[in-house]
């Protein structure tokens, strides 16, 4: 009776859930804080996104070798290792703040070796999930993961912006280092992650062809392939808009106002958490595939195209909720449908390999933003040409209008390619168990 009980079956990975999200959160409230610093210090929409692609690249371009490492070795150290040395990189931020010494361009360095570790660490955390977790809980597990990063979206900015405030960015730092310790010392002491018997193929492999094992998989599985260029495109269109310009839009359009920007950001994550619960509360999917294509689709029109025509607030908030909830949907589908679909035995390189190629995009989507956003599309809305005329009747004038029609452009484009998309029948053997 005991063993047959869902919390006893997940009772090392709701422990380990856990502590990582509080872990988390003291992450996302330095990131919070940090965007804060760097847009006081810069005020342009070119220098968070910079930010955000020094926290991109290395993770994506080394996912290759660490998927393989991530299957070759053991998770937990993986995790262990990459932990200790992010928040070595926390405190050495620290360390710069309090002697008065931290410049942005200490941050793009110290954003870069933590996403290098990253790039270990999530595969190891990603396979530890796989193996600690039965396989007629992935969906609701992925429902769990995705509710306590809402959670962590909704306090995030909440709490950052008040410690922030009332503490300084020395606090906000110290709360995450405890954090941390708090995680890092269950996952030390208590964490049992099961090892993977490896098969006699792949003890046979060399390094580099283990590393390329993960690309191999993808190109003798079309469907899947095919799902992640997908998202390669949807990843570059979205970090054009919602998922890499609203702090920059938010920023501007309620002129620099740190409050309005915690708001939306925790309207993010309410929408997350709404339909996290949903998604745990709901009978599996019929159709996996469907769900995916049309949660994009709803997310863009409620979140690019409505925050577009957001002027005030609490319209834009709403855009940041509505277009979140869908995407729970979304993401556990698409987990759902990786863990269902590749061995065990294969999922650090093969999920290393899916996330070099869906998310190689992102850093040309943030830098191209942030560029379009300082050069052309502000600028223009910043002026009296007969074009600005006729777009700020629609999208407003001054700053943070001309990011509105990157909004509007990517919202469209990304609503009209996940309806095409959803039609094609290319897609439907994902849907087998």
């Amino acid at each position: 009776m005991k063993k047959s009980n869902i919390f006893y079956q997940l009772k090392d990975f709701l422990i380990l859930w856990g502590t990582q999200a509080m872990s988390s959160l003291g992450t996302a409230m330095t990131n919070f804080a940090l965007i804060i610093w760097v847009y006081q210090q810069k005020g342009t929409a070119s220098s968070l996104t910079m930010l955000s692609v020094c926290s991109m690249l290395p993770s994506i371009f080394f996912c290759f070798i660490a998927g393989t490492i991530a299957d070759r070795w053991n998770k937990k150290h993986i995790m262990l290792v990459a932990d200790l040395l992010a928040a070595l990189g926390t405190a050495t931020v620290l360390v710069l703040y309090l002697t008065s010494s931290l410049e942005i361009w200490h941050l793009y360095i110290i954003n870069f070796l933590l996403s290098f570790m990253n790039a270990f660490q999530n595969p190891a955390s990603y396979v530890a999930t796989s193996l600690l977790v039965p396989k007629q809980y992935y969906v609701k597990v992925s429902g769990l993961q995705a509710f306590s990063g809402s959670v962590v979206t909704i306090l995030a900015p909440a709490l950052g912006s008040a410690i922030l405030a009332f503490g300084g960015l020395k606090t906000v730092l110290l709360i995450d280092l405890s954090t941390f310790l708090v995680a890092f010392l269950i996952l030390l002491f208590y964490i049992k992650i099961p090892d993977v018997p490896q098969e006699v193929r792949e003890k046979a492999e060399t390094f580099w062809e283990s590393c390329m094992a993960g690309i191999n998989f993808l190109r003798a599985n079309v469907p899947m392939l095919r799902i992640i260029l997908f998202f390669a495109f949807i990843n570059f269109l979205s970090k054009m808009g919602g998922y890499g310009m609203l702090a920059p839009l938010v920023l501007g359009k309620m002129g620099g106002d740190q409050i309005a920007l915690g708001v939306v950001e925790a309207a993010v994550g309410i929408g997350t958490l709404v339909g996290s619960v949903m998604v745990m509360l709901s009978k599996p999917a019929k159709s996996r595939v469907f769900i995916i294509f049309f949660s994009c689709a709803i997310s863009f029109l409620l979140g690019d195209v409505w925050q577009s025509l957001s002027h005030s607030l609490p319209p834009l908030a709403i855009g940041a909720f509505a277009s979140n909830l869908p995407l729970a949907f979304l993401n556990a589908n698409l987990t759902a449908i990786m863990r269902i679909h590749v061995p065990t035995t294969m999922q650090g390189r093969v999920f290393s390999a899916r996330d070099t190629i869906q998310f190689s995009t992102m850093p040309v989507g943030l830098f191209l933003g942030g560029l379009l956003a300082d050069y052309v599309f502000e600028p223009l809305m910043m002026g009296s040409s007969p074009l600005q005329q006729v777009l700020s009747v629609v999208f407003g004038s001054g700053k943070g209008a001309g990011i509105a029609v990157m909004f509007f452009i990517v919202g469209i484009t990304g609503f009209v390619t996940c309806m095409i998309s959803l039609q094609n029948p290319i897609y439907k053997p994902l849907d087998s168990e």
